[in-house]
């Protein structure tokens, strides 16, 4: 079997590719298991640390916004698509175009390279807690209506919609993944208005200042780079009949503050760490991240086996773990 990862250049794609590397197989019907051929990984750049040195794995540099940039990687051999490309919150609030271009025009590019050149190929397709938002109760259940107060969290819900309904045409086997906000990543802060929630944690460890943009009792709904890519293999191997006509799930995560992030933070680290972090609020921002919700009841997605983290505590020793490493003057380097 060909699998395909879009956006498989970004931290999170590249976990899922060496994932599945070194898994060797992929669950069919969640019952029995085909090898993995060739990994096709497309993005608009290469990724910044080389893929490993594998020859099932094969990196196409493509632009998502041009009309046949999936047409020629999609074949009858691909039998698993994991789209993950996108562009992020605030970009995509900052320019309408792009957003619609990226999160929305190339994935339904993508879903017609699948009906027309593909054999009913799993899709497993990144969305977002951002496709809620207005007037919420106080905690969203899995009946809850998708309201989004933003182009990219519209853009998402659309392509939840489209990938239902090519599920229901038989043209592909679609499962939709609402991700918490992933933390902590690595590297810089991007356009993404959830970036503070790593930043605020990577920067101090890093030696470096940071100015936080939204305030102390800012909450989020959370979920590590460990348990999201756990998620997406996870939703790929299940059988189609676990998710029977509703293509979406939320998945599980915790309810955290910013208070409280900085206090684990202390706890773990130090208060000399904490003293690197001031707050300064950007209006832009916090209209974006108030309006998302923070605390889910996510009992769909734990029935069906998908697990959140413990602790904020165990995201950040997470972090340290997997990214940073002390040099000899104590401070914590990606």
């Amino acid at each position: 079997m060909d699998i395909l990862v879009t956006g498989g250049s970004g931290f999170i794609g590249q976990r899922v590719v060496v994932t599945l590397l070194e898994r060797g197989t992929v669950t069919i019907h969640g019952v029995s298991t085909a090898d993995i051929d060739n990994l096709i990984v497309v993005d608009v750049a290469p990724p910044a640390d080389p893929f490993p040195d594998d020859p099932r794995v094969r990196f196409v540099q493509a632009d998502f916004t041009l009309p046949d940039t999936f047409t020629p990687l999609i074949t009858p051999k691909v039998g698993l698509v994991f789209h993950l490309g996108a562009a992020v919150s605030g970009e995509c609030e900052q320019d309408f175009d792009l957003g619609m271009q990226v999160n929305l025009w190339s994935t339904h590019r993508l879903l017609e390279a699948c009906r027309h050149r593909a054999e009913q190929p799993r899709l497993v397709f990144t969305s977002s807690v951002a496709a809620y938002g207005g007037e919420l109760p106080d905690v969203i259940g899995d009946d809850t209506p998708l309201t989004p107060q933003t182009s990219y969290g519209t853009q998402k819900g659309i392509g939840e919609l489209l990938i239902s309904d090519y599920s229901r045409k038989g043209f592909i086997d679609g499962r939709c993944l609402r991700l918490p906000t992933v933390i902590v990543r690595p590297g810089r802060p991007n356009k993404a208005a959830s970036s503070f929630a790593s930043a605020v944690i990577r920067e101090p460890l890093q030696g470096e200042e940071y100015i936080c943009p939204v305030g102390y009792d800012t909450a989020m709904y959370v979920l590590s780079p460990r348990r999201t890519v756990e998620a997406l293999v996870h939703a790929a191997d299940l059988p189609v009949a676990e998710w029977g006509t509703n293509r979406s799930v939320c998945l599980p995560g915790i309810t955290v503050t910013v208070s409280e992030l900085v206090d684990a933070l202390r706890e773990i680290a130090g208060e000399a760490i904490t003293d690197r972090i001031r707050f300064q609020p950007d209006r832009f921002i916090e209209q974006i991240v108030h309006g998302w919700p923070a605390r889910f009841d996510p009992e769909r997605a734990l029935n069906m086996g998908f697990q959140a983290d413990n602790s904020i505590h165990e995201i950040i020793h997470a972090f340290i773990e997997d990214e940073l490493q002390e040099t000899e003057d104590g401070v914590q380097r990606l």
